[in-house]
């Protein structure tokens, strides 16, 4: 499949890891290398099996879990007037930094969304507008979500004959369950599906839509169960 989904809102690997630390409920001050290793590199493969345009930066990161790895690996040799150096500790402090960058990003991002509300909506009522908080989804929510779907496709009968699946078919098809029903359960997109192909293809066509802002992602609480929402547009944005 020569499509090529490009993604507006781009996740790294430190993003990465951050969501698999937080999704083991592991110590981030002592980290399990070769688990969190492990599945950084499924996450990759992930990525290259679904034709998603990866940076060389999670090559990178790959690359230094490896090497991290191997070192608590070998042997340590000491003197004793030395004080041990952790492999990890550098790994750390980036991830710490990084989580502090994130958080004060987010919160600025919050302050702006509550603002424009008052300015430009100040009519609307202090409810409505938490009703509108949502949870702030990541990338990786949906791949995890997917590999849900594969998973369990592989356990029932899957058609075998090449599938030809266009992602602009799968586009449209998804608009119209979507016009039909304005939220979906994220694997109820997929009960048309016969094969990996077919699989795949709607996968990047929810992607592009979620892109182009036709949908958006409905999430509740971290790791939850994801939903698939229409986006409603105003009259003023030349939408229905």
């Amino acid at each position: 499949m020569d499509y090529k989904v490009r993604l507006e809102k781009f996740e790294g690997p430190l993003d990465l890891l951050l969501y698999l630390i937080k999704r083991q409920e592991v110590d981030i001050y002592d980290i399990p290398i070769s688990k969190i290793t492990e599945q950084y590199l499924e996450y990759i493969e992930m990525l290259e099996f679904l034709n998603l345009e990866l940076a060389g930066e999670f090559l990178v990161m790959a690359a230094t879990l490896m090497r991290i790895k191997a070192r608590l690996l070998l042997p340590v040799q000491v003197d004793e007037e030395e004080e041990e150096i952790d492999p990890r500790q550098q790994l750390v402090q980036q991830l710490l930094e990084y989580q502090k960058f994130k958080a004060a990003a987010t919160e600025l991002d919050s302050m702006r969304y509550q603002r424009q509300l008052l300015f430009e909506r100040p009519e609307q009522e202090p409810e409505e507008v938490e009703e509108e908080a949502e949870f702030s989804y990541s990338l990786f929510d949906l791949i995890t979500a997917f590999k849900g779907v594969l998973e369990e496709a592989r356990t029932r009968y899957m058609d075998v004959r090449a599938e030809e699946s266009s992602i602009e078919e799968k586009m449209e098809y998804l608009k119209q369950r979507l016009a039909e029903k304005e939220v979906i359960a994220f694997e109820d997109l997929f009960e048309s599906d016969t094969g990996v192909a077919g699989l795949i293809a709607t996968f990047l066509a929810m992607l592009e839509l979620l892109r182009l802002r036709v949908a958006k992602v409905k999430q509740s609480k971290p790791f939850g169960q994801i939903w698939i929402q229409k986006v409603v547009k105003e009259r003023g944005d030349g939408g229905t």
